[in-house]
């Protein structure tokens, strides 16, 4: 099955929407909110708006405390989006065109955040009282989550109806078998 080109357009305008708010929330941020001069800005009561440079990857691990080391993370997460960025040319369902659209989006708005700062802004805590089920996180951070998880719930639940793999599949070609028995 040849990859439908509408998917990759697809793709790439989430990409690109991903990508383009993410910054803008940023700006706001970083801008007109002042939310580094402030630090916090409470919202409700399980959610603030905090400032917080991530130096690293994923929960600050991998910290880069030099510019050499920053400058050897954004290769490293330029090549891994990349990569991201070739599957999702490559991939032919749908659903998981767009859940790595999401997972290339939110790269690419960390990458930039990386480049231009030397750290990634976070300024979204969700907590509940003292306790934070995430560190500080950002929209482009929730949109690479979101597409990991779309991407595994696909692989562990759906299944790959062209190989034949995954619980969906097993149960159709046992309804298939009883319907040719009949």
């Amino acid at each position: 099955m040849i990859p439908n080109p509408k998917f990759r357009l697809q793709g790439l305008m989430l990409a690109s929407l991903v990508f383009i708010a993410d910054q803008m929330v940023k700006f706001a941020m970083l801008g007109p909110l002042q939310l580094k001069e402030r630090g916090v800005i409470h919202i409700v009561s399980f959610f603030d708006l905090r400032y917080a440079e991530n130096r690293g990857v994923s929960m600050s691990f991998l910290t880069a405390d030099s510019d050499g080391e920053r400058w050897a993370l954004v290769a490293l997460t330029s090549v891994i989006a990349a990569g991201v960025g070739v599957w999702m040319w490559r991939e032919k369902l749908r659903g998981d065109v767009l859940a790595l659209s999401l997972v290339l989006g939110g790269a690419l708005g960390n990458i930039v955040d990386r480049a231009r700062y030397g750290y990634v802004v976070d300024y979204a805590d969700l907590h509940f009282g003292a306790f934070r089920p995430f560190y500080i996180f950002n929209l482009a951070d929730a949109c690479i989550s979101m597409g990991v998880l779309i991407l595994l719930a696909r692989a562990f639940l759906i299944g790959d109806k062209e190989t034949g793999r995954g619980p969906d599949v097993q149960e159709s070609a046992s309804n298939a078998d009883i319907v040719e028995k009949s």
